[in-house]
């Protein structure tokens, strides 16, 4: 069983910058993929960049790529967002998500377990 709990969340300008965390419990974290998603108001969930289970592959949404990135410190039990850049459609509550499949994928049913999410609002 693996539990997930997100932080970093807020309210930031466009244009501005976020540092989301997943925090995970569990002692097999290192053999996890894990996944950052996103819901919009009225919008399905959707991907937005995964890593495998020990970084050596990363996929990004085109939505994000070259404004955010996800890294992982195995030894914390942690895998990090950052967002640069940010826009008014990156508004949306962030999902972490874990895959005891250890490698990265795009699909929401390769995911195992799921933390709570949290709010990421941008202004104008």
């Amino acid at each position: 069983q693996v539990q997930l709990v997100e932080s970093g969340g807020g309210l930031v300008q466009a244009g501005g910058s976020l540092r989301l965390s997943c925090a995970a419990s569990g002692r097999t974290f290192s053999s996890y993929a894990m996944g950052w998603f996103r819901q919009a108001p009225g919008k399905e969930r959707e991907f937005v960049v995964a890593i495998s289970w020990g970084g050596g592959s990363t996929y990004y949404a085109d939505s994000v790529k070259g404004r955010f990135t996800i890294s992982r410190d195995n030894a914390k039990n942690t895998v990090y967002l950052q967002m640069n850049s940010l826009k008014l459609e990156d508004t949306a509550v962030y999902y972490c998500a874990a895959a005891s499949r250890g490698w990265a994928a795009i699909t929401t049913t390769h995911y195992n377990y799921w933390g709570q999410g949290t709010q990421v609002t941008v202004s104008s």
